[in-house]
């Protein structure tokens, strides 16, 4: 095996650390994008509670009106 020279290993070295910042770059690019998904999933979920407790409002009026109507008649 050959001896590496100086200059072949500083050549390595610069294109780990290239390689490094790549996926560097990749990996805050895809965190930002998870962030922004989960930024919308709990504001989708926070939309959907919302209406889910609308709902059960109204039902549970229609039930009190029904029983209301029972007691009348």
């Amino acid at each position: 095996m050959e001896p590496t020279s100086p200059l072949d290993q500083l050549q390595a070295f610069a294109a780990r650390v290239e390689a490094l910042l790549e996926r560097n770059q990749r990996l805050a690019d895809e965190n930002r994008s998870l962030r922004h998904q989960q930024e919308q999933l709990v504001a989708e979920r926070s939309t959907l509670l919302s209406k889910n407790e609308q709902a059960r409002s109204r039902v549970e009026a229609m039930i009190t009106r029904l029983k209301s109507l029972e007691q009348h008649t």
